[in-house]
């Protein structure tokens, strides 16, 4: 039976979460949550299902909610593969003809498959590495009238995000005041590569517990080729490693970011997983 999601589900679901941990091939984008009283707080204003079995335990789960111009698709996640189209179906029929965007592992074959059947169109994958403690290289000192500055004001931020990378988008939307609050956390760490005052790049890295992850690596378009991309990796992952909790440094790469991936495994990063980004348009539109 499908449903929605009920309080006293979250033991189930997290038992899900925890089994979806067990092996890479298993993500899907999921909640952050692992416990059943931070998933009650996570789910608050999603729209949330689930299949329960005769005894009423949930067996499956998956969620949409906002996110930029149309919705995200949390799961499909469940055990057993056969639990997943019907789902999937029951959950887009909640998203009010809008997009919908929905992530899963490369080797995730079973969810990859119900989101195809379903319409969904592969976009990109995303290509994770990561570098762990004591394996880090050293970082050249800086030269050429060059200086890295640990902030940034929103001004000089938004307008080396913009110019970076023309599918960069999530943070131009941001209020002034959400963009403040996330810059001056202190689970944030933002480095800015200047010569003479003039900011060339940035890296931007966000504190999870042991692991460090580099969110944003880029450099002016007409700054590259200099070497100012490897300067900004190797001082934010040792700035980062400077949190003795951390224990490794991820960052990501699309597949359309050839000379991110050669720098990354240059540095030593090894490649950890991929994930396919998936998009279903709305009926009527092309894609």
């Amino acid at each position: 039976m499908i449903r929605s999601l009920q309080s006293s589900d979250g033991p189930d679901v997290v038992s899900l979460l925890s089994w979806m941990d067990g092996a890479p091939e298993r993500e899907v984008f999921a909640p952050d949550a692992r416990t059943p009283d931070d998933l009650a707080l996570e789910n608050s204003g999603k729209t949330c299902l689930v299949t329960a079995d005769d005894l009423g335990s949930v067996t499956a789960f998956a969620a949409l909610s906002p996110f930029q111009d149309g919705l995200l698709l949390e799961g499909p996640l469940s055990e057993t593969p056969g639990n997943l189209p019907r789902l999937l179906g029951a959950a887009l029929k909640h998203s009010d003809n809008q997009s919908v965007y929905a992530f899963a592992a490369r080797d995730n074959v079973a969810v990859r498959g119900a989101l195809e059947a379903a319409a969904f169109l592969p976009m990109h994958s995303t290509d994770f590495y990561r570098l762990s403690r004591g394996q880090l290289g050293a970082a050249a000192a800086l030269t050429d009238g060059l200086t890295l500055d640990h902030s940034a004001d929103t001004q000089t931020y938004r307008a080396l995000y913009r110019a970076a990378e023309d599918t960069w988008s999530e943070r131009l939307h941001w209020s002034e005041a959400q963009l403040l609050t996330h810059l001056h956390s202190p689970d944030v760490q933002i480095s800015v590569l200047r010569r003479g005052g003039k900011a060339l790049g940035f890296a931007e890295t966000e504190l999870d517990g042991d692991l460090a992850r580099m969110t944003y690596l880029a450099v002016h378009p007409a700054e590259r080729g200099q070497g100012h991309g490897k300067t900004l990796l190797m001082h934010a992952a040792k700035r980062a490693f400077e949190r003795p909790e951390v224990r490794a440094v991820q960052v990501r790469a699309h597949d359309h970011e050839g000379p991110a991936r050669t720098l990354y495994t240059r540095a030593g990063f090894l490649h950890s997983r991929s994930v396919v980004t998936y998009l279903l348009e709305p009926e009527g539109e092309e894609a």
